[in-house]
């Protein structure tokens, strides 16, 4: 425990303030989780946390992240060894220093707009009145009867409180936030919305029938644009009940008039008010959060555990007990039954239980850290944004399973030894700790998981030891974005590589990682199979993947089955995460299960009938892509390519489209200066805002209706209407000035710095031809109908040789290329995501669709994670303690667990992993049980005679092998040319039929193989591994 007696200055530091309008290119992937509401909210609040061990540091590490107006640190007491256990930012030569001194510049640096100072007393429970100035204050390390008189101050005074404490593989937190807490959005889901297809008298409401509404009873609803009950449009949020997945009744609307047509409905988060108790009042009748459904039974039991803790310290001078020390151990157990005889409990203690917490109450450990550092801070941006659920108001989790079983633990093992590493070693003994160092493992990706998860192992101790290596690897640069949630970089590191400036930290975090962990900068996957080759992977003793996309993930999956080797995988969602432990033998691996497509939408919906956002701004991002990605990549194949225009287009099926992309781009449309390109965006402007809606309201009519008699323009479709040009209108001229700069890209042509003056002086001479629609036009009304244009315009070889006749020969324009956009998310001087945000609203306002602005364009139309610290930080912390499982050897599958949190909620899910799926052959011998995963027939290079016979001998009558895309064997093969192959080595029979040679970095040939077994059936079989070498 923390010693209490302290000195104090309780002033705020003079710093700076968080800015009114929020760094979007910092805080980006944070703002879409917590949006910009929440995020002022926590930008106007003071917190204090106190204590800063490891679990002190993790929670100030995530706050100083996510932005707060002033982060204050306490904690007077001397560093010691045993604290390097898990606080990151304290170093050898920090030892006798006051930890929170030389804490909070290091906390400072990550984070500018968050001030840190620390909080000068001998004691907080010195001055009691200094807390006022603090929205939130943080307690760890603190003995228990000063977390009570803080706490119920506290609660008296409207201060909020998050009490948190680790011992060991044990944590706890406890959260007050006053009796009338409002929560304002208790999920954090994005509301949902639809399209009304009917009210009736009785208020059921129906929704169209190609998406379920989603909602749940209890859920409040607003509705627009609804003809016929007029009244119900931006009327107070209605209560709904349920009826159906297409279904939902709004109550009472009788004076509401008869629906006629049309209308949306949306989703309204209600606030939710909660009363919390005081902290002495939970102390006597604790209301549990269950973290791990299994383990039912145990919060009331820690309960007790961890008060009778308290008090054993309180009688030992504020020691805890001696890491496995029996003595000690008894003492706690009769404590604890005594605090339950008082609370009139009569249930049964469990001592094993009780003894565990006794023997590992010195414990420090750096996952345990990470995952309540993660809550913890959580739960402070909960109480001072009031966005997502607060945790009401115990929740205790452990990890008892991570304990190992194949070496000893004593009181003589888990004694401390005067190092870094003392806080572990009170948990798993010294012999366990010589395993962890010992331990090679590779990191695929340095980005939020990777930094995470390295200052978790630098901790540790992993890899440190003779036989220890980590290599790590990551291709990606650091950009100014990363910087909210990947903590081991810092401004000065933007632009260079991930991977080397976090080996380059976590060394600095622990130096005896130096000589033991390898910086890599390539991408893992099959172009780099020379690099991560079968030496590499025959070396690690398991894999941790990092990653923020499927295929890579699938890959490093795949090459963990074929190698067998344990993989961890995990990723983030926001305040949603998930962790995976594959095991070899004994588990399904990543790829056995598929997440969900990505949403999609109908090309008839993007091209004309849009009524959402996001199929605005899909469309957009497809113009993005046509306007600025492939028509410079066509004409730069036309002036490369040999004979491009007899031979690759066309064959491409569309030879008008790119005959006249290669007119617009080098004749008609060839822009000489800036002004042109102006001129060009002002025309596509009109092309696509004004004329293609002329055309779509003449093929369809506003007052057209459906052969069944329906007006056509009803449901999904909303009638759009044609956009004047104002370049006065912000919007129009956004998309001017986005245009101009991206077409003048593409030609190489420098844009100046021109102001809007000279734009609209530009369009206002710029001719706009009259438009009159083509009757000719088909355009398709419904995805259910076949695309009139589906096999592309009719075209007459007079009107092809036209164009080409205009196109200058690719000899007359030498070193002559255009320049292809790259479309890059995250460069706000770039106009990529400003062209796409005016080209979706522009589209909305057509359509009379709600905008979006550009942080919301940019999240789509980048396909961008949600990313926060908190989660990050707890998931690894997860990940980890399946780690120590591992590394242990452990061969029970129930031993492992597999997760999925959410912290919004909050929710805490584990299961066991799926078992790896079994088979089964009928073989030579009798039954031969298969793992259909795991397993597989290793071969060596015998001829195919050889081969076959081989296999038959295992009662297996192979009728095909084939190796890749070549088909080596077939029993139906004739007889010459299965005996020109039957006496080829394996080797040889791979090179010769695919007509390549086999790389010599290439150690094993996989062949796949058909055969019956000896009941004759076809059966599901294992691969072949050939061995070269």
């Amino acid at each position: 425990m923390t010693d209490t007696k302290m000195d104090l200055d309780g002033s705020l530091p003079e710093s700076v303030e968080q800015p009114q309008d929020i760094d979007e290119s910092l805080y980006s992937r944070q703002l879409y989780v917590l949006g910009h509401e929440a995020m002022k909210r926590m930008g106007a609040s003071h917190v204090l946390i106190a204590g800063m061990r490891g679990l002190g540091v993790e929670i100030a590490k995530n706050i100083a992240l996510a932005g707060v107006k002033s982060l204050t640190l306490f904690d007077p007491a001397p560093t010691a060894v045993s604290d390097l256990s898990s606080q990151f930012f304290l170093h050898p030569e920090d030892i006798g220093k006051p930890r929170a001194e030389v804490t909070a510049p290091r906390v400072a640096e990550l984070n500018a707009y968050t001030p840190v100072s620390v909080h000068k007393a001998k004691s907080l429970t010195q001055d009691l009145t200094q807390l006022k100035q603090y929205q939130v204050v943080v307690l760890t390390i603190t003995p228990r009867e000063a977390q009570r008189i803080i706490a119920d101050y506290c609660h008296a005074n409207g201060i909020y409180v998050v009490i948190t404490e680790m011992f060991g593989l044990f944590g706890s937190i406890f959260t007050d936030f006053g009796e009338n807490f409002v929560c304002v959005d208790p999920t954090g889901e994005t509301p949902l919305s639809g399209i009304v297809a009917g009210i009736d008298t009785d208020g059921l409401v129906s929704v169209l029938d190609e998406t379920r509404h989603g909602l749940e009873d209890g859920d409040y609803v607003t509705f627009s644009e609804i003809e016929g009950m007029e009244k119900l449009n931006d009327a107070e949020p209605r209560k709904i009940t349920v009826n159906g997945p297409y279904t939902f009744s709004i109550g009472d609307v009788s004076g509401l008039g008869n629906y006629k047509r049309g209308g949306l409905y949306t989703q309204v988060k209600m606030p939710k008010t909660i009363k919390f108790q005081s902290y002495s009042e939970q102390l006597e009748n604790p209301e549990h959060v269950f973290s791990d459904f299994a383990k039912f039974d145990r919060p009331p039991q820690l309960h007790v555990g961890f008060q009778a803790l308290h008090e054993f310290a309180e009688h030992h001078n504020w020691e805890l007990p001696r890491p496995h020390n029996e003595e000690d151990a008894a003492e706690l157990f009769q404590l604890a039954q005594a605090l339950k005889g008082k609370s009139g409990d009569n249930s049964e203690l469990d001592k094993k239980l009780i003894k565990e917490l006794s023997y590992q109450a010195r414990g420090d450990l750096s996952p345990m850290a990470a995952l309540f550092g993660g809550l913890a801070a959580q739960e402070v941006l909960k109480s001072v944004s009031g966005k997502f659920h607060p945790v009401v108001q115990w929740m205790y989790l452990d990890s008892l399973e991570s304990l190992p079983a194949s070496v000893e633990r004593s009181e003589a093992l888990c004694k401390p030894q005067g190092t870094r590493y003392d806080g572990q070693i009170a948990v798993f003994g010294s012999k366990f700790q010589e395993k962890i160092a010992n331990v090679r493992q590779f990191l695929v990706g340095a980005g939020a998981i990777g930094c995470e998860m390295l200052k978790n192992w630098a901790m540790m101790g992993l890899a440190t030891g003779p036989k220890g290596s980590i290599h790590i690897t990551d291709m990606d640069q650091i950009e100014k974005s990363n910087l909210n949630r990947q903590f081991l970089f810092r401004p000065q590191d933007v632009g260079k590589m991930k991977s080397d400036c976090a080996t380059e930290a976590v060394q600095a975090m622990n130096p005896d990682l130096k000589g033991h962990i390898t910086s890599i900068k390539d991408r893992v996957g099959p172009d780099t199979e020379h690099i991560f080759n079968e030496d590499f992977w025959e070396r690690l003793d398991g894999v941790t993947n990092a990653l923020d996309n499927v295929d890579a993930r699938r890959y490093v999956d795949r090459r963990c089955v074929f190698f067998r080797k344990p993989l961890l995988e995990s990723g983030t969602l926001g305040t949603k995460g998930n962790i995976q432990v594959v095991l070899p033998n004994l588990t399904e691996s990543y790829s056995s299960s598929q997440d969900p497509p990505e949403q999609s939408f109908p090309m008839c919906t993007l091209r004309s009938f849009p009524n959402r956002i996001e199929h605005t701004i899909a469309w957009a991002r497809d113009k993005f892509h046509s306007y600025f990605v492939e028509p410079p990549g066509t004409v730069n194949l036309y002036l490369t390519q040999p004979n491009y225009l007899e031979s690759t287009l066309k064959q491409s099926g569309n030879e008008l489209g790119g005959l006249e992309i290669l007119r617009d781009y080098l004749v008609t449309e060839k822009p000489l200066g800036f002004d042109d390109c102006i001129v060009w965006a002002r025309r596509m402007f009109e092309k696509e805002y004004n004329h293609a809606i002329v055309q779509l309201l003449y093929n369809f009519p506003r007052d057209s209706v459906t052969s069944t008699g329906v007006p056509f323009w009803s449901g999904p479709k909303r009638a759009p209407t044609p956009l004047t040009f104002d370049a006065q209108n912000p919007v129009h001229m956004g998309y001017i000035i986005a245009a101009a700069n991206l077409h003048a890209f593409n030609y190489g042509i420098k844009a100046g710095q021109f102001g809007q003056g000279h734009y609209e002086k530009v369009v206002a001479d710029v001719l706009i031809p009259e438009f009159n629609p083509d009757p000719n036009v088909k355009i398709q009304a419904d995805e259910k109908e076949p695309d009139p244009n589906a096999g592309g315009r009719q075209t007459d070889d007079d009107q092809l040789s036209t164009i080409v006749k205009q196109l200058p020969s690719p000899k007359s324009l030498p070193g002559f290329k255009l320049e292809p956009v790259e479309f890059e998310k995250d460069d706000d001087t770039n106009h990529h995501i400003d062209f796409i945000t005016a080209a979706s609203n522009l589209r909305a306002e057509n359509y009379s669709i709600p905008l979006a602005d550009r942080l919301k364009t940019k999240f789509i139309a980048g396909k961008i994670i949600p990313a926060i610290a908190t989660t990050t930080a707890l998931v690894t912390g997860l990940v980890t303690l399946e780690l120590y499982k591992i590394i242990d050897g452990k061969t029970d599958i129930e031993q492992y667990k597999n997760g999925f949190i959410n912290l919004a909620l909050p929710f805490f899910g584990f299961s066991e992993p799926i078992a790896s799926p079994k088979g089964e052959y009928q073989g030579s011998n009798g039954t031969v049980q298969i793992d259909k995963l795991w397993d597989r027939f290793e071969v060596k290079n015998v001829t195919l005679r050889q081969f076959l016979k081989d296999f038959a001998a295992k009662g297996l009558d192979v009728s095909m092998v084939s190796s890749d895309v070549s088909l080596l064997y077939a029993s139906f093969y004739p007889a010459k040319k299965l005996e020109e192959r039957m006496d080829l080595p394996l080797d040889k029979l791979v090179e010769t039929i695919s007509k390549k040679p086999i790389p010599p970095h290439q150690k094993n040939v996989i062949f796949e193989i058909t055969a019956d077994d000896q009941s004759g059936e076809d059966v599901e079989v294992p691969y072949v591994m050939l061995k070269l070498r």
